[in-house]
């Protein structure tokens, strides 16, 4: 079982490897110790990162907000900071 890492102040980190300008939004598991996540924005300015933030503020019903970019702004792996009740439950079970 694969074991997210949290912060002394209730968030959890969720390592990512994201593929951008797929033809849909979507996370597909977990793959080499990554969440993949494919989102249909372009990697330029930036947008690519907010679309993926936003996938995983959908999908672990958090706001927005509750998700910050830790690192790996200009990589396909990155690290995304999450606060919120329970992500850490649903992440896990639901993508296996």
């Amino acid at each position: 079982m694969f074991k997210l890492e949290t912060t002394t102040d209730g968030g959890i980190i969720i390592p990512v490897r994201a593929h951008a300008g797929a033809r849909k939004n979507q996370i597909s598991g977990w793959q080499d110790g990554m969440l993949k996540i494919s989102v249909t924005q372009q990697p330029e300015r930036g947008k690519a990162n907010v679309a993926l933030a936003a996938l995983l503020a959908k999908e672990l019903g958090v706001a927005k907000s509750n998700i910050t970019l830790i690192s790996g702004p200009t990589n396909s792996h990155k690290r995304f900071l999450v606060y919120g009740a329970d992500a850490d439950a649903t992440i896990l079970a639901q993508y296996k």
